[in-house]
């Protein structure tokens, strides 16, 4: 299913989970990687950004006890519950007043059985191949098409077709092999500073630029495109963060003036693909 679709049809779901239950006040989706899949109406992307790196020390301590499926953080205006579901990080999280059995029952029931459903549900409604759909004749008395073909050239035959020239065979031109389709990169947010740092140049991840350069047959990616969440976007340079701390974070460090042109700070989340030339 299209991703686009996979995604408001969760989104769908969440606003009518809130609709049944408004104790529920916000509700997220986002897969392990961080990547953010659905988000309810009274929820920003920024909030949700905050709240996943908060988690990340303990979703990375997952795998060494043995992977989490839920966790609770119980607080004096309300609860905060992570569950793990198909794959998918589902959080919710609900007023002090809220009746968490009941939450939690239909929480658990609707969520999974809506991701079973988009599971099952296919682009196309036919997956025939082809190859195995056999034609049965509508009467045992039909004639088939290679008979009638036959009878056909019998009753009428071809007339010999005049000879003519040989036209000269022309060079077949082979077209050049397109290219994929850029690849698109959510990342953080940092800031980059300093007197020698040029204004027009950001700074990712080398392993992100590696991916790139591997995927474009050894092209070197100097530019990229970036593009926030409320639309605007730019064009710049890019070279790989300096800082082995922020590797494999998904961070993409921005100087003042990109930051100033794209209206975003520091913590928010945008779009980032390669410019191939």
């Amino acid at each position: 299913m299209d991703n686009e679709i996979y995604s408001f049809a969760l989104k769908n779901t969440l606003n009518e989970i809130q609709n049944v239950c408004p104790d529920i006040t916000h509700a997220f989706m986002f897969k392990e990687d961080g990547e953010i899949i659905a988000i309810d109406k009274n929820t920003s992307e920024n909030t949700i950004v905050k709240v996943i790196d908060a988690f990340d020390g303990i979703l990375e301590k997952a795998e060494a006890i043995g992977n989490v499926d839920g966790i609770t953080f119980e607080g004096s205006n309300g609860t905060v519950n992570v569950s793990y579901i198909n794959n998918i990080y589902f959080a919710t999280v609900t007023s002090k007043k809220a009746d968490m059995n009941y939450v939690n029952t239909l929480t658990r029931v609707l969520i999974p059985t809506v991701l079973k459903l988009l599971d099952k549900i296919s682009p196309t409604p036919l997956k025939n191949n082809p190859s195995s759909i056999r034609m049965e004749p509508e009467s045992e008395n039909e004639t088939s098409l290679t008979d009638k073909f036959e009878r056909r050239r019998t009753e009428f035959p071809e007339k010999p077709m005049l000879e003519e020239p040989i036209e000269t065979e022309k060079p077949e031109i082979k077209p050049e092999p397109s290219l994929p389709e850029p690849p698109v990169n959510q990342l953080i947010v940092e800031n980059l500073g300093g007197l020698l740092v040029p204004s027009d140049t950001v700074r990712i991840d080398n392993e992100i630029l590696s991916q790139w350069t591997e995927l474009y047959d050894g092209k070197r990616i100097e530019e990229v495109e970036i593009e926030t969440f409320s639309g605007k976007n730019t064009r710049c340079k890019v070279k790989p963060i300096k800082e082995s701390k922020y590797e494999g974070k998904g961070i993409i460090q921005a100087p003042e003036k990109i930051r100033l042109d794209l209206e975003i700070n520091k913590g928010e989340l945008v779009r980032v693909k390669p410019i191939i030339s």
